[in-house]
């Protein structure tokens, strides 16, 4: 495939070039008599050796080298790795069948770099090169001189593709043919410009042929970078003529959203970077506002001045420039939104609009915007032509997040500080709803805990030893202790709601529990059923909200939030809603979420007297309650209250799914409670069971409390650990103070 040496190899001394104007020839030089030892057979005056085992040569004859001498000119010998006077090896090379290059794709520079401008035709120079070269073999990575119109070039062979041959490992090489395609590529600041090149083209827009977005340091973003790349880069990837050709223009805008955390500035960071055009320009939302009139509009226009000089001097060939708007909702906020006065906040947007889509509108410029507040956006800027892309970063799939992981912890692994027993599969697994930023602080407060352990507090002096730096699973396990995801389960806040557990209380309350189960069951398979609603209704203290938060708790969906009044407490009621909206809003971004609306009365500031009741909360939790979830999100809402009647006359019952009634302990139920706490003696515990029918649980557990202290006080310690029972007489005492006649 890549030929042979059919001829054991010849050491020569090398010389120089016989002449000045056969240095521009790519042959190397011999003496007649050394010249047949290279003959190709089959092929007339054609000689070929491998110099050095890196490249191949053809040779010529020369009488003014002597016997047992080759002479190379200054590039073949910086490429042969020798000297004018040292030995080199040389093997006859003979080519294989088929060895001609379909296609050779070269760089193009000019010998001496200066501030020479040359615009090249590639159809007449390819011919040219085909001719000169003819019968050469190219090998990728040799570079060759030559002459055109005056001017010395020399080329660096990057792809050399014969016909019909699979890519190996092996070095591309081959022989120009008259039928071999050359692509020509320059870099930015060679002052070469190709024109007339079309087919197997590309322009040089990234800085490597191939990137890898892990080596970038971007973990579960796979497929809305695919999207990126589609819709942004693709065309530009194209030379100039093709896109023209199209009709079509560039995309000069894109817009990054999602929560915070998930890697917007990143991504925008990291697209600056592997792109071939000018330094990105990365700006701030607010370092554009100046207290000076007029001089905001100026800061914008300023972020353009460079790529509109560029477009004025070279046209179509001007670099790409990148505008990178961190939090752009600061400044491009809905015209006629902000009220003060002064107006700038709408001549910034009009401004920005001006440049990007005007009259005088650029096409050398992209523009990325990143924002977690897409609604509060001015809306003519995600028109097409403007910042058209628009492209979600949501919260990384258990795929993603095992990507993330793994580059947080590559240093770690390859400088062998990781234990082998981290399993980043199932850290992953666990990590529902974390974004990029918390896994990252999930290993950092992983590493501390390692590090923390090397540390001695008396002696903050001592040496550590590195190799004893392990950061084993369990600091990762307590890091996730630590580091609580902002759209997570919020498994404190519903804890703190069922204080003394669940306890077996009864079939009826066991067949609610199994009902709510399955409206979960049926929100997490169902396609038709994207929201599912339970109201749970019943006395107060029946044990609602603790039975919301159990079934919160155990649908183990990523997101669980509970909307209570006790966090509102003071707050205007604009306030209240805003944040229930918010709420749910964050509820959207998780692929299954349960929301528990505690104590819906409370919410709506209810008071029986009038009866009076915020209007306002009211219609947005109608509204809430009936808004599907965006495509793909699954949402469960779980209410409780205490006042159905009230609950129904303002019509807020029809919205929930389902309805159940939570009732209060009958005396089978209360025995069995009791039987569970086992704080009665047996022959006391029908009694007490027969006394506490019709009582809601949470009052059940409050007379059990005072109960167990004893007539004196006291005895709570040796009756919870079973030492003492509780006197049946003391018992109905508190019992008549706990029940009001």
């Amino acid at each position: 495939m890549f030929g042979s040496s059919s001829s054991a190899p010849f050491k020569m001394r090398v010389t120089n070039t016989p002449s000045s104007d056969l240095v521009l020839t790519n042959l190397a030089y011999c003496s007649p008599s050394d010249l047949r030892n290279f003959a190709v057979p089959g092929h007339k005056n054609l000689y070929l050796a491998t110099v050095a085992d890196s490249f191949v040569l053809s040779l010529s004859a020369h009488d003014s080298i002597g016997s047992d001498q080759i002479g190379l000119n200054s590039i073949q010998r910086r490429c042969a790795k020798v000297s004018s006077g040292d030995s080199v090896q040389l093997t006859r090379f003979v080519p294989p069948d088929d060895f001609n290059l379909a296609l050779l794709t070269i760089d193009l520079e000019f010998v001496k770099k200066g501030n020479k401008s040359e615009q090249i035709d590639a159809v007449l120079l390819a011919k040219q090169l085909r001719k000169r070269f003819s019968n050469q073999v190219m090998t990728v990575g040799q570079k060759v001189l030559f002459e055109y119109h005056g001017n010395n070039y020399s080329f660096t062979v990057s792809q050399a593709t014969v016909e019909g041959q699979q890519k190996s490992n092996s070095l591309e090489r081959g022989m120009i043919s008259d039928d071999t395609y050359i692509v020509f590529e320059t870099s930015r600041d060679s002052g070469i410009k190709i024109v007339n090149q079309r087919e197997g083209a590309t322009s040089n827009i990234f800085k490597q042929k191939e990137f890898n977005l892990q080596s970038l340091g971007i973990g579960g973003l796979s497929a809305e970078f695919a999207d990126i790349f589609r819709r942004a880069f693709a065309s530009r990837v194209f030379p100039p003529h093709v896109t023209s050709k199209l009709g079509i223009k560039h995309v000069k805008g894109m817009l990054l959203y999602g929560p915070p955390g998930t890697g917007k500035t990143l991504m925008a960071r990291q697209i600056g970077k592997i792109l071939n055009g000018k330094e990105p320009k990365i700006v701030n939302g607010p370092e554009v506002l100046s207290k000076f009139v007029g001089e905001t509009e100026k800061n914008v226009r300023d972020l353009f001045a460079d790529a509109e000089q560029d477009q004025r001097t070279r046209g179509d060939e001007s670099d790409l420039h990148v505008i990178i708007f961190d939090e752009i909702d600061a400044i491009c906020k809905s015209r006629g939104s902000t009220r003060d006065g002064t107006g700038v906040h709408d001549s910034i947007v009009n401004q920005l609009l001006t440049k990007i889509d005007g009259v005088e509108s650029l096409n050398n410029v992209l523009l990325i915007g990143m924002t977690n507040r897409k609604d509060m956006l001015d809306e003519a800027l995600l028109r097409p032509g403007r910042l058209e892309v628009q492209v979600e970063i949501s919260l990384p799939d258990e795929n993603g997040r095992l990507q993330i992981l793994q580059i947080h912890t590559n240093k770690m692994k390859e400088n062998s500080f990781l234990a082998p027993d981290v399993n980043l599969q199932e850290l992953a697994a666990r990590t529902k709803n974390y974004s990029g930023a918390e896994l990252e602080g999930v290993v950092k407060s992983a590493v501390s805990y390692a590090l923390n352990r090397q540390l001695s507090l008396d002696d903050l002096t001592k040496q550590v030893e590195e190799e004893n730096i392990k950061v084993t699973m369990e600091d990762f396990l307590n890091a996730l202790q630590e580091v609580i995801p902002a759209f997570g389960a919020s498994t404190d806040d519903l804890e703190r709601c069922r204080l003394h557990g669940m306890v077996e209380c009864g079939d009826r309350h066991k067949h609610i529990y199994q009902r709510a189960m399955l409206l979960v069951e049926q929100v997490k398979v169902s396609k038709g059923s994207p929201l599912v609603t339970c109201l749970l209704e019943g006395s107060r203290g029946s044990g609602k909200t603790a039975l919301a938060a159990t079934v919160g708790i155990d649908s183990d969906f990523p997101y669980v939030k509970i909307v209570s009044a006790e966090t509102m407490i003071g707050l205007h009621e604009s306030t209240k809603c805003a944040q229930i909206i918010k709420v749910f809003e964050d509820a959207y971004r998780s692929p299954l979420s349960v929301i528990v609306l505690d104590d819906i009365e409370r919410l709506l500031e209810y008071v029986a007297i009038g009866p009076r009741f915020s209007n306002l909360i009211s219609q947005t939790l109608l509204v809430l309650l009936k808004r599907l979830p965006p495509k793909g999100k699954k949402l469960m809402v779980v209410g409780t209250t205490s006042e159905l009647g009230f609950l129904d006359s303002i019509g807020f019952c029809d919205t929930f799914s389902v309805t159940y009634h939570v009732p209060t302990l009958n005396t089978k139920d209360a025995k069995k409670v009791l039987e569970q706490l086992s704080v009665f003696s047996e022959d006391d515990i029908d009694s007490a069971a027969e006394a506490l029918n019709d009582m809601p649980i949470r009052k059940l557990y409050m007379l059990i409390e005072m109960a167990a202290q004893g007539e004196q006080g006291g005895s709570a310690e040796a009756i919870y650990s079973g030492k003492e029972k509780i006197n049946i007489s003391h018992f109905y005492d508190c019992l008549q103070d706990v029940v009001r006649l």
